[in-house]
């Protein structure tokens, strides 16, 4: 059975297993107010559905290349006042800690590429699978906006502070072999398999008793996490100062304009 959440998500589910699948259309599968709002949606959905016990996050082609810089929705939240401003900027987050708030096993299944905060949603998940040819970046640094959507802590959790700081701060590739080096990728696959594999995974899951295995995730989950809200409480507020700088402004410009940036600390 298949249901739409909005115009981009979808929900299949099939036995214990539910798949959501991002799909804009587009090949890139950016992440605009509206995706953030209904992302959080369909964890919503699932979350108090006692039939379903693996759940696959996953988009069609690609997985995401971020936020989108086009989202009509920049534009309004730049007119708004400071405090409509701090609640648009909350899609992000909520959407990020309404897929770790699920009980049920979630695994992300990623192609091509997982940027930005592609990359905060595989986080916020349980596992993730990724194609070979599949790579992962943390872009914001360099395009003049601090990492936010609560993400420091849960990558810090999975691949120690040192990398947790090279992805962030550098911006760089990190392909699919690395991120399995580093414990960020938990399986890689044949390209255009992602989704098949974590179906594997997830179905596995979903065989499992299933109030030993909500108990036990939420345990783990609770303990990598611990002091997680005293870090990122304020990257909300981080993000607005960010955005509200000189250096953002030139980050967006010089990317629409595929030059390089000149940063001046303003």
């Amino acid at each position: 059975m298949t249901e739409s959440i909005g115009r981009y998500i979808s929900i299949t589910r099939n036995g214990g297993v539910a798949e959501v699948r991002l799909n804009r259309g587009d090949r890139l599968n950016a992440l605009s107010f509206e995706v953030l709002t209904d992302l959080r949606k369909a964890a919503d959905a699932l979350r108090g559905d006692t039939r379903v016990h693996a759940v696959i996050l996953t988009g069609e082609s690609v997985f995401t290349a971020g936020a989108d810089l086009a989202d009509p929705a920049l534009a309004d939240r730049a007119k708004a006042g400071l405090l409509e401003r701090r609640e648009m900027l909350r899609a992000g987050p909520d959407a990020c800690e309404a897929w770790a708030a699920l009980d049920q096993a979630t695994i992300c299944a990623i192609e091509r590429f997982c940027i930005g905060g592609g990359v905060s949603l595989a986080v916020s998940c349980d596992f993730r699978v990724m194609a070979s040819d599949a790579h992962m970046r943390l872009p914001e640094i360099p395009l003049g906006m601090n990492m936010s959507w609560h993400t420091l802590p849960r990558l810090t959790a999975l691949v120690g502070p040192s990398r947790a700081k090279q992805m962030t701060i550098f911006g760089e590739r990190i392909n699919a072999s690395t991120a399995a080096e580093w414990g960020l990728a938990d399986l890689v696959c044949t390209p255009g398999e992602a989704a098949s594999a974590a179906r594997i995974w997830a179905e596995k899951a979903a065989a499992l008793p299933p109030i030993a295995v909500r108990m036990s995730k939420r345990t783990i989950s609770e303990l990598a996490a611990l002091g997680a809200s005293l870090a990122s409480h304020m990257d909300l507020d981080q993000f607005a100062l960010a955005a509200s700088s000189q250096d953002y402004q030139e980050a967006v410009s010089a990317f629409f304009e595929k030059r390089t940036p000149r940063f001046t600390g303003r």
